[in-house]
């Protein structure tokens, strides 16, 4: 199995949430799941791929040229794919993947994960979706997604499709248990 991993090019200013993201990295490593993700070597996104590869997995990177340098690749990847931009980037991170994970992060982070609930509510794909959510960090958004329901934005079965954890274990059995809803407009 491979995830896709969402998180900060920054380390974030509370130690937790280093320490959760190389927790589940090196989880995933020692379950055999390989991760995907930007290919850096900051932040979380560093953290994440240094913990699984510590841990025996395997990372696979998908980079753009103009972010090589500014995100400093990271050098001992199992596999780097340098791409022209975040387009072709998000599209292999999606081709590549059976699952979507956000760990904490920035504007990048939120637009990555919420372009792959999209796509899986339009039927693009039926992977599963989630907010790994460390500290509380996913707490306002998981009120934003019930105000999007309660207001009549988007359906039940699409604010239920997301998973929220943050135990590791959890998050594996709701990938693995992931039963897709019903495609948008069918």
């Amino acid at each position: 199995m491979k995830i896709a991993v969402f998180c900060g090019s920054s380390m974030g200013v509370d130690p937790v949430y280093a320490q959760a993201t190389a927790e589940l990295g090196c989880f995933f490593g020692e379950q055999g799941i390989d991760v995907v993700y930007g290919g850096g070597n900051v932040g979380l996104m560093g953290t994440v791929a240094q913990a699984c590869l510590d841990a025996g997995g395997n990372v696979y990177g998908v980079i753009p040229e103009a972010l090589q340098e500014k995100e400093i690749a990271h050098p001992s990847l199992t596999e780097l794919k340098v791409v022209a931009d975040m387009h072709e980037r998000k599209a292999e991170m999606a081709r590549l993947a059976d699952a979507f994970v956000a760990l904490p992060g920035g504007a990048g982070t939120l637009e990555e994960i919420f372009e792959a609930w999209t796509w899986a509510q339009l039927g693009y794909h039926t992977k599963p979706c989630a907010f790994y959510n460390t500290n509380g960090y996913y707490e306002p958004l998981k009120d934003m997604i019930s105000t999007m329901t309660t207001s009549g934005f988007l359906k039940l079965d699409y604010a239920d499709m997301l998973i929220h954890t943050d135990n590791p274990q959890d998050l594996l059995s709701a990938i693995q248990s992931y039963v897709s809803p019903r495609q948008k407009w069918s």
